[in-house]
């Protein structure tokens, strides 16, 4: 049995946080706010979608050439637990200024701009553009529009934010300035010496939080706690807290475990560990399945992507979660481990109905391995949303055919929000397969959408919509393959 410690360490700005009673759900914005007084971390929707309580958080990691650094993300506060922060660097609006009062370029040229009116959404602005400004010393007007799709603001309209973040690009005062690019280094080797080397239980009354400290702990720990919420990115489970009101108790904390975060690629496809997020997978799934790419920057906002995880989206199961169906279409496994055993299955298996997962007492999902896409076979994924950012599908479809000639050799064909489970519309494909790639017969396998799909109407979508949808989105797929129209990539310049 691993050994054990009771606390749980960060940097909080520039001081050592350390926390030996801490309840599980207990959130990052409400220990800002009522423990140290940072106010300037807001609370607006509570629910990740408004970006009033954007905070940056730095942790080390390692790179595809095995080299490690200290990288900045801008994460939601209010569904961000304190459990999940362990070895971290949490930067809020406070720390931004200089001693003497001097603010910074950002915030500076926020109000050389015209960028706030009332203030409330101001400070998760600032932060969404500090954490930009840190990484890119001259953004496009797309890098800039991306970097705040997590931000939203009611009063002055975004044109004043997006000049005020292009005239902040341009002001890089002396190293000596910036807090973070002052205290890199030294931050770096405090991290270091955080950096967790044992399970972290912490009990307070009868809740407790566990952070294993490996994937071969987290085995033992969930064998131990089969009934346990396993909490990667909280972007879903943090809902539960802030809206739902649940106690969830014990809480498994995986974020910290390197093991899943890792992304392995080889000629037979990609295998991307369950802690990845979506912001760390997106270059690796863009690159071998360049539709993905443009999927992933429509999945929430910055702030989204940095926490939530694909295993994450995986194991939860929602009907509506983005992930499964493109890899449902592009034939993923998915790997489920235990203390005793490692199984591997298609990920179309995982999920038997609403709310229930092929996952047995005990297990955790591991990784899901994407198989390359072999030269010459057609891909794409859209997702259908009442707005274009940052928000929930009302429907989402994969498709994938490859061509003998110009008739159909292989279909597959998954779509999220039109059943209990993500699904694979398999009379489609059988509707498709053998015949000549054309718009008559796309028209005639449109007809099979009501044989696989019975979907509901909700505040999203009406059934009839959802159906018309997903027969339009085939033919969309249909045109793109054939050059007969363009497929639209709204953040193809940003890398």
């Amino acid at each position: 049995m691993a050994q054990e410690s009771g606390s749980i360490r960060f940097i909080l700005n520039d001081t050592e946080v350390a926390l030996s009673e801490v309840a599980p759900t207990a959130t990052l914005l409400d220990y800002l706010r009522l423990e140290h007084r940072l106010t300037g971390t807001k609370e607006g929707c509570a629910e990740g979608d408004c970006g009033a309580c954007t905070v940056l958080v730095g942790r080390l990691v390692r790179d595809g050439r095995g080299e490690e650094g200290l990288v900045y993300e801008s994460v939601n506060a209010c569904i961000r637990f304190i459990g999940s922060l362990n070895a971290t660097h949490v930067v809020t609006v406070e720390h931004l200024a200089a001693k003497d009062g001097t603010l910074h370029p950002v915030q500076q040229a926020m109000v050389d701009f015209h960028g706030s009116q009332c203030g409330f959404c101001t400070p998760g602005f600032v932060m969404s553009l500090y954490g930009l400004w840190l990484t890119n010393d001259n953004p496009s007007r797309a890098a800039i529009e991306k970097a705040l799709q997590g931000n939203l603001c009611r009063c002055t309209g975004y044109e004043p934010i997006i000049r005020a973040a292009e005239a902040a690009a341009r002001e890089r005062p002396s190293a000596l300035f910036d807090p973070i690019t002052r205290t890199r280094e030294a931050v770096t080797a405090r991290l270091e010496a955080l950096r967790q080397t044992e399970t972290i239980v912490i009990r307070k009354g009868e809740d407790c939080l566990i952070l294993p400290v490996d994937a071969t702990d987290l085995a033992r720990v969930l064998a131990e706690h089969p009934d346990a919420t396993i909490v990667a990115g909280s972007t879903d489970v943090g809902l539960w807290v802030t809206k739902q009101m649940r106690s969830l108790n014990p809480v498994i904390f995986i974020g910290g475990i390197a093991e899943l975060q890792r992304i392995e690629s080889s000629e037979a496809g990609l295998t991307i560990g369950a802690g990845v997020s979506y912001t760390a997978a997106r270059d690796a799934l863009s690159a071998a399945y360049p539709t993905l790419g443009c999927l992933i920057d429509r999945i929430g906002g910055d702030q989204i992507r940095n926490m939530g995880t694909i295993g994450g989206n995986i194991a939860n199961g929602s009907p509506i979660g983005d992930s499964p169906p493109p890899l449902i279409a592009l034939g993923a496994t998915v790997t489920l481990r235990s203390k005793d055993s490692t199984r591997s299955l298609p990920l179309e298996d995982f999920f038997i109905a609403y709310g229930r997962q092929d996952r047995k007492p005990g297990e955790f999902v591991e990784s899901v391995f994407v198989p390359a896409l072999p030269a010459g076979e057609h891909f794409a994924a859209y997702k259908v949303t009442k707005r274009r950012d940052e928000d929930i599908s009302a429907l989402l479809g994969a498709f994938r055919i490859s061509l003998d000639g110009d008739r159909v050799k292989t279909a597959r064909i998954a779509f999220g929000g039109m059943a209990a489970t993500p699904k694979r519309a398999k009379a489609v494909e059988a509707a498709l397969i053998g015949q000549p790639w054309t718009e008559d017969t796309i028209r005639k396998a449109q007809a099979a959408f009501e044989a696989d799909y019975q979907p509901i109407t909700d505040w999203r979508a009406t059934a009839a919509y959802r159906l018309l949808a997903a027969k339009n989105l085939l033919m969309r797929f249909f045109l793109e393959s054939t050059g007969e129209i363009v497929q639209l990539q709204r953040f193809e310049e940003v890398a």
